[in-house]
């Protein structure tokens, strides 16, 4: 049982790590994706 809840927990940590980072990546892309626009109309 303790092998479990600790699988459970690294998983849990796992995925929060991938989350965050994939939030992180989406949000440069929406930077880069302003910054285009921005160039376009000048």
């Amino acid at each position: 049982m303790k092998q479990l809840i600790g699988l459970s927990v690294l998983m849990a940590l796992l995925l929060g790590s991938a989350g965050c980072e994939t939030i992180k990546g989406v949000g440069r892309d929406i930077t880069n994706a302003g910054e285009a626009i921005e160039d376009a109309v000048r």
